[in-house]
């Protein structure tokens, strides 16, 4: 069974930093490409950034300079750290592991208030 487990969401004041998690079982994850979506209240899921099985990474124009994503094929996980986050970040945050199939996680929630 295809597991992907979101972790590291929360409340953060704007300027401030949040690392997000998530931890892929049941799959081969090292032939995987990862990625990071994101969907606001009212809007539709929206693309954040990407990591291939190879290592290349792509980001969406938004989040570009303030968003890192890595993954460890060790322990199965890829990471989104996000610095200087705004308001405009809020939204839950989904992890994608696609190859021949595609698997989402259940979402974790970042909110950017002060």
């Amino acid at each position: 069974q295809v597991q992907l487990v979101e972790s590291g969401g929360g409340l953060v004041q704007p300027g401030g930093s949040l690392r997000l998690s998530c931890a892929a079982s049941g799959i081969t994850f090292s032939i995987y490409a990862m990625a990071w979506y994101r969907q606001a209240p009212g809007k539709t899921r929206e693309w954040v950034a990407n990591i291939s099985s190879g290592g290349t990474i792509n980001y969406a124009d938004s989040v570009k300079g303030r968003f890192t994503i890595s993954r460890d094929n060790a322990k199965n996980t890829v990471n989104l750290q996000m610095n200087n986050l705004k308001p405009e970040d809020t939204a839950v945050y989904y992890c994608r592991a696609f190859h021949i199939n595609n698997y989402w996680g259940q979402g974790t929630q970042v909110t950017v208030s002060s």
